[in-house]
């Protein structure tokens, strides 16, 4: 059966690269009728952050990435690796090491010196078994692997066959002098006994699989299938990193991302369809998906694709949907939300503008507001002293019915008899009611604001035009 899993470490925020791992395992583990399950890697107690588990776990809901099982904690297993470092130990298969930090970093900066590669040099191998004993009940010790000296293959889905000579690889640590495993030991132990059939990461991890092959051979079991996906790289092509873009998932979400959008993106960045289609439900990826259809070379993390797609996302999006989702973000802004009604009104008019949940506050926000700001610019170049906020002032005060369709019909009426453009009448109108030269429609604009409020908001641009 196929089992995968998806196994972060509590170090901080979920990277957008940690997503698409998390992403192809799903999509795959669902693809096959699979499991997909979630492990929590915190053994490196020096790099917890406190609450990264909780936002971990509040992202993937967020996305609807749902996993079986109960996810694992490797803290919380911490007698299973000893014991399977005790076996290595027994066997020869590994050995204590007793090197002080200081001694470590000297080793390392002589070796660097002399342009080696820097490895431990292995002086504790040489330790009898009754010495290392002796030492382990007087001094802190690590477990390191005992390397062997050949070559390491495996089987890559995306890459092919592998090959490492083992006289690269170093003595790994593999149970620190805490007593917490490293993540080489606690990932295939892991890995074996929770019955994972194929391992789907990163590509930073390759060098490494080497050394997880070993231990597997070490302990006598079967590896599981390995994927490595490509690394997601900035335009400039260097590895992705905040300095250039915004990396953690939560990001995303805070700016108005839809996780449906932002789950699109990340599928296509390593991931392509025979048809190079781009739209995808979540459905269609899972159907869609394989890792055969994965590349080796490095993704692009385009942020405009991303905004892009987002924004197609959100055109299709039924208004009261979005207006649903809005909420947080005009809340954020001051604005109240209680008319629910009133504001699917306000969005439906600048459906087709949206790109991000966080750009609604803005678009729509002279609809909310008593008093709005003007924008100084476009009063100084639309509004005038010409008269004609004056005499649309008395010919809306007028209008009994006040809908969109009436509106237009006086305005229109208004600018022939007067021989105005219509851009010289409803340019100072639009400016005088939403304090912009750009908007929605303009009577549905009007109506939606209401006769009271757009009459008063005539007579104060009226009046700033009287002023200037």
């Amino acid at each position: 059966m196929i089992r995968v899993r998806f196994a972060p470490s509590p170090t901080g925020f979920l990277h957008v690269g940690g997503l698409r791992t998390a992403l192809y395992n799903y999509l795959f583990a669902r693809h096959n009728g699979g499991k997909f399950l979630i492990r929590i890697e915190d053994t490196d107690r020096t790099r917890m952050v406190s609450g990264a588990i909780e936002k971990l776990f509040e992202i993937l809901k967020w996305c609807g990435i749902d996993y079986d099982e109960q996810p694992v904690i490797q803290s919380e297993r911490l007698d299973i690796y000893k014991k399977y470092v005790k076996e290595l130990l027994e066997k020869d298969l590994a050995y204590r090491c007793f090197c002080t930090h200081e001694r470590l970093d000297e080793m390392r900066k002589l070796q660097i010196a002399k342009r080696q590669p820097p490895k431990y040099d292995g002086l504790c191998k040489k330790l009898s078994k009754s010495d290392s004993e002796k030492l382990s009940k007087e001094k802190p010790f690590t477990v390191r692997m005992n390397i062997p000296q050949d070559e390491i293959k495996f089987n890559d889905i995306i890459r092919g066959e592998i090959k490492f000579h083992s006289s690269l690889i170093d003595d790994q640590i593999i149970l620190k002098s805490d007593g917490y495993p490293t993540y080489h030991l606690a990932n295939v132990v892991d890995d074996h006994l929770i019955g994972i059939s194929h391992v789907i990461r990163g590509e930073e991890w390759l060098s490494s699989t080497a050394k997880h092959v070993i231990l597997y051979r070490y302990f006598g079991w079967t590896p599981p299938q390995f994927a490595h996906l490509p690394l997601l790289l900035n335009p400039d092509k260097s590895k992705l990193s905040k300095r250039q873009s915004d990396v953690a998932v939560e990001d995303y979400r805070d700016k108005g991302y839809l996780p449906s959008a932002l789950l699109n993106y990340i599928a296509l960045l390593g991931w392509s369809t025979e048809d190079s289609q781009q739209i995808f439900e979540i459905n269609e990826l899972i159907e869609k998906f394989s890792l055969e259809r994965c590349g080796k070379s490095g993704a692009i993390f385009d942020a405009q694709k991303l905004l892009w797609m987002n924004g197609e996302y959100i055109r299709k999006m039924p208004v009261e949907e979005l207006a649903r989702l809005s909420i947080p973000f005009l809340q954020k802004a001051g604005f109240d939300t209680k008319d629910f009604e009133f504001l699917e009104k306000c969005i439906s008019l600048e459906h087709d503008k949206i790109k991000l949940l966080s750009d609604i506050p803005h678009l729509i926000d002279f609809f909310l507001k008593n008093d709005i700001i003007y924008d100084e610019q476009a009063v100084n170049k639309v509004l005038k002293k010409d008269g004609v906020l004056t005499d649309i002032s008395e010919i809306y005060s007028k209008i009994k019915n006040f809908t969109a369709k009436e509106i237009e019909i006086e305005t229109r009426k208004y600018a022939e008899v007067n021989s105005l453009k219509t851009s010289q009448v409803f340019h100072p109108i639009r400016v005088a009611v939403s304090g912009r030269t750009e908007g929605p429609s303009l009577f549905e604009m009007l109506e939606l604001l209401g006769k009271d409020r757009v009459l008063l908001r005539l007579k104060k641009a009226t009046q700033m035009s009287a002023d200037k």
